[in-house]
């Protein structure tokens, strides 16, 4: 197996951001910024803004692959909520294999964000808005064998 990000089909990008190739092109693939980056940060491949006190679901664009036994955990950058007090309504993404290519969105991957600040926050398509950070994890030893797969995306598993 491998670890790696691709962006999402043409199609799925028409259905959940627009019906724009050059747009589709354009954005890029999450990268670490410096050699010691822990994290992979996501550009914005759209223009928006948030007001004081607005929530704003944002599409990535991006599908997420990984190993059995990774997990990814999709973070706000330090600055955003340091300097302009934006946070992800659910603080901390989290991204389990079999969310890839899962039939209900590609495995398309989004955000939420809110603006607790006080002005108005603006983000421009190629601003970095989010990272992402892999991980192993762990399960207990003595779990009864699962045989329920992932058939849909956000919050397809329960509630």
């Amino acid at each position: 197996m491998a670890r790696y990000f691709e962006k999402i089909s043409f199609e799925q990008f028409k259905k959940d951001v627009c019906d724009d190739k050059k747009l589709y092109d354009a954005y890029s693939i999450p990268r670490r910024s410096t050699k010691e980056s822990a994290g992979y940060d996501f550009e914005s491949v759209i223009d928006f803004t948030l007001a004081p006190g607005e929530v704003k679901k944002i599409p990535l664009g991006i599908k997420i692959h990984m190993n059995s036994g990774d997990v990814m955990f999709l973070l706000v950058r330090s600055s955003q909520g340091f300097k302009y007090n934006v946070r992800m309504c659910n603080q901390v993404g989290i991204f389990e294999m079999d969310y890839c290519d899962n039939p209900t969105n590609e495995g398309h991957a989004w955000i939420r964000l809110q603006n607790h600040g006080e002005q108005d926050y603006v983000v421009h398509r190629g601003d970095k808005i989010c990272q992402a950070i892999f991980t192993k994890f762990l399960t207990v030893d003595n779990e009864d064998e699962i045989q329920d797969e992932r058939i849909g995306g956000i919050g397809s598993t329960g509630a």
